[in-house]
């Protein structure tokens, strides 16, 4: 079974969580939905270890900045026990606020 988020991710989106502007974070890690279009883009994680804040596209084409839990995510099923899944490969080739514009795709 795959960790969702491990020690250096966590690390990095705490530290992130601390910058005073953090329109110029990068995305640190990428989750998203195998069975169909949902993608979240996560840049920081609050000391509790479960709120996240990222760009969050359910895949109705209005991506939002904002909270989500990572329980939450974790608890989802999808067809066949499917659940959201961590991009292994993923890079970030902005900032969290030029993805929320829409010039880079996730």
């Amino acid at each position: 079974m795959m960790k969702m988020l491990t020690a250096p991710i966590k690390k990095k989106l705490l530290a992130q969580s601390k910058v005073r502007d953090s329109s110029k974070n990068r995305p640190v890690v990428k989750f998203f939905v195998p069975w169909g279009a949902g993608t979240w883009l996560i840049s920081e994680m609050d000391s509790d270890g479960d709120t996240l804040f990222g760009l969050c596209d359910l895949g109705h084409e209005s991506p939002e900045l904002g909270y989500v839990s990572l329980s939450e995510l974790m608890s989802i099923r999808g067809p066949f026990g499917l659940k959201i899944e961590r991009d292994l490969y993923f890079v970030a080739d902005g900032t969290l606020s030029e993805y929320a514009a829409g010039s880079l795709a996730a």
